[in-house]
């Protein structure tokens, strides 16, 4: 037996090596293999268990170091130095040959886990010899002593090590452009390519899975939570409140029905979530600023019986009148629950803390977990169902695009019921083993940023209107600790681009979502940011574009992705899940496709600008006017009031627009010459203003404009 062979049977049986893919992706005739590389370990695997011999190229000074200068005649290197210029041509020539190439794109090994900075050349080699591109997936290895992820991870001898082999990809040199431009091109298809082998290989399994999969890896005992208590909570802490309130549910509801969860953002609320999916219950999230005929709506859409809430919430935030109002449905309090677990619930609770693989769990991956509800601003809410896969992957693109370590911190103040709070503000930092602080409410302006300064947090996401409050508000140090800030569910506006920008010097990162899509589809970041754009789609999200009659700029959005929901859930068909779906340019209909109801422009380089929603055109004359467009020449003019535009059907013309403001100084005719500057025809002006003392609004800071429609019609 040769010495390969033999250390091929040492390492498989010590690290429980997994292969999984299709070798006959290897054997096409011109390959480049592009792992990625989180560990010392990853060419001698790639060496040891790939079928053909591969040549690797590696940076010459390694080679004189351990552990390649002793396994130098054991595998093929192909030095290279960043001083010869004539390496990318020598590799081109071995590849042109059949020499498969293994090429390690990010240059050297990962120091926060994640995608680094991706070098073009393996994309260029791959694009001039028409070779194969072959991502290589290795999940594991950053677990290990050799990986440089010592204090970021909990790192041991001999973890399990996982080797996905991905379908091969093919790169075409680019026609337009210079030299470097090409190369530039390439690197970041290449970048594309080595982000979708990192969400493709995600598992299938439940939220509560994904959870104590991270809490082994980053150690159970490391602090992961606080709220407003100001008492951090570990993995192992959350677990055994989790186990806790998992037999509080099992004792106290029998239904197969959706559970309600009434929670702000609190522990409380994160451990009812994992214990409500622990025990294998589908959780709805019920907006409690939605008042009593939104949640209605949502008990009826999703046949929810039982809600779980906390009688201080209930007594804090006023809602007591829910509570009298909503009989149809039985209220459970979690206070009532504590002191009713016997010793025999206490002792279970105690053994599984510390073996909590060991404890019954029937979620699986593709069922049905948590059910969001729309904000209603343009009609009923509709109930969003989403399963374990969907949310999962939504975190895992998060992850392919971002590098959140245990070194971050979250502040957390976007409510869970929301997606942008539950995936972004609770299960990213949670599947990430970074400090989470969640705060109940975003419109505390003045304490929000006292509590960023005090547990110096790292990452932070709002709303426009919420970020700039914020800012307005904060000390120039209060901020100094973020490193993120990101921004999204409403238009990033210019002015609190620019009060982030000047007072910190920190740029706002804007993004894109919807609930359907748990709800990240798009955003700019700073490895790939384009100024006036939501940044571009993340990985594995497939879209088509369609052209809307009567509008000359811009394409309605459809997505097809993996974190897009079940389906809806309506109030006029309680309990069936309509699947989304989209009619085709031929007539048919395409299954598993999104209307987003957005018009986007997607640029050259693949990056995102919204144009508006559908229904939120005017069709005036047989012209789309965007009422989007007249609220934004209102803000530039009136920046500190609200500003709403609707359009109500006339015969004559098609539709009439009429315009709401708070601002009693606003004019019609400061709005016609700026809208003259701003190109909109004569027609896009509103006949009349109409001035409101308040705007009606959502819980969640978008205007409700089924009230705003309602009063449109009475004048």
């Amino acid at each position: 037996m040769t010495l390969k062979a033999i250390l091929k049977k040492i390492v498989k049986f010590l690290f429980k090596i997994e292969i999984k893919g299709n070798f006959d992706e290897l054997k096409h005739k011109k390959i480049v293999i592009t792992p990625n590389h989180v560990s010392l370990l990853d060419g001698i695997l790639l060496a040891l268990f790939l079928p053909k011999e591969p040549m690797f190229a590696i940076y010459s000074p390694y080679l004189e170091k351990a552990p390649l200068k002793w396994l130098k005649n054991q595998m093929k290197f192909f030095p290279v130095d960043h001083n010869n210029p004539f390496a990318i041509k020598q590799m081109v020539k071995e590849v042109s040959n059949g020499e498969p190439l293994v090429i390690f794109p990010e240059g050297r090994i990962s120091v926060t886990g994640s995608l680094m900075k991706i070098y073009d050349g393996a994309g260029f080699i791959a694009a001039k010899t028409d070779a194969k591109i072959v991502p290589i997936r290795i999940e594991g290895a950053e677990f290990s002593k050799t990986s440089y992820l010592k204090g970021l991870v909990k790192v041991r001898w001999f973890p399990k090590i996982t080797i996905h082999i991905l379908p091969s990809r093919t790169l075409e040199m680019p026609t337009v452009g210079s030299s470097s431009e090409r190369r530039m091109i390439l690197g970041d298809k290449l970048h594309q390519i080595m982000m979708d082998a990192k969400v493709s290989v995600r598992p299938s399994i439940s939220l509560w899975q994904s959870f104590l999969a991270q809490a082994k890896n980053y150690g159970y005992a490391r602090p992961i939570m606080e709220d407003i208590n100001n008492t951090p909570i570990s993995y192992r802490g959350l677990i055994k409140r989790s186990i806790a309130v998992s037999e509080i549910l099992n004792k106290s509801t029998n239904t197969e029905a959706p559970l309600g969860l009434l929670l702000p953002n609190t522990i409380a609320m994160a451990s009812t979530f994992l214990a409500a999916n622990l025990s294998a219950k589908v959780t709805a999230l019920l907006n409690y600023t939605a008042g009593v005929q939104g949640i209605t709506s949502a008990i009826k859409a999703a046949q929810i019986d039982t809600i779980v809430t906390s009688r201080a919430f209930i007594d804090k935030a006023d809602l007591g009148h829910l509570v009298m109002e909503l009989r149809e449905v039985r209220w459970i309090y979690l206070e009532d629950y504590r002191n009713k677990l016997s010793i025999k619930d206490k002792l279970k609770i105690a053994l599984y803390t510390f073996f909590p693989n060991s404890l019954a769990h029937s979620m699986k991956g593709d069922d049905e977990a948590v059910i969001l509800f729309t904000s209603g601003s343009e009609g009923v809410p509709k109930g969003v169902v989403h399963t374990n896969n969907t949310i999962l992957a939504n975190v895992e693109q998060i992850k392919a695009v971002a590098d959140f370590t245990v070194k971050d911190s979250f502040m957390s103040c976007l409510p869970l019921f929301h997606a942008f709070g539950l995936t972004a503000g609770l299960f990213t930092p949670l599947l990430c083993g970074s400090y989470l602080v969640l705060y109940p409410s975003p419109l505390h302006y003045r304490i929000i940023p006292e509590v960023i300064y005090e547990k110096r947090c790292t990452v932070l996401f709002g709303t426009s209107t919420f970020l700039q409050k914020y800012a307005e508000f904060a000390h120039p140090y209060d901020l100094i600790t973020l490193r993120y800030v990101i921004a999204g569910a409403e238009r990033l506006t210019e002015k609190t681009k620019e009060i982030w920008r000047n007072k910190f010097g920190i740029r706002v990162l804007e993004g894109y979502g919807v609930t359907e899509c748990a709800p990240v589809i798009s955003i700019n970041l700073p490895m790939a940011y384009k100024a006036n754009t939501i940044g571009r789609m993340l990985p594995l999200i497939e879209h088509r574009l369609q052209d809307v009659p009567g509008l000359a700029e811009g394409k309605l959005l459809f997505i097809k992705a993996p974190n897009l929901m079940k389906g809806y859930l309506r109030v006029d068909a309680p309990g069936v899940i309509e699947e989304p779906c989209m009619i085709n340019e031929e007539g048919g209909i395409d299954k598993g496709w999104y209307d987003t109801g957005d018009i986007v422009h997607i640029d050259e380089d693949g990056y995102l600008q919204i144009k508006g929603r559908v229904k939120r055109f005017a069709k005036i004359a047989g012209e789309m006017i965007s009422l989007e467009s007249i609220e934004n020449i209102a803000i530039s003019i009136s920046p500190e009031s609200k500003h709403a535009a609707v359009a109500l059907k006339e015969e004559r013309k098609g539709e009439r627009i009429l315009f709401f403001t708070t601002d009693k100084t606003l004019t019609k005719e400061a709005l016609k010459i700026n809208a003259q500057s701003h190109g909109l025809p004569e027609i896009a002006i509103p006949k009349n203003v109409h001035y409101l003392d308040e705007m009606p609004m959502l819980g969640s800071g978008k205007v409700d404009f089924v009230k705003l429609n309602q009063k449109a019609l009475l004048l």
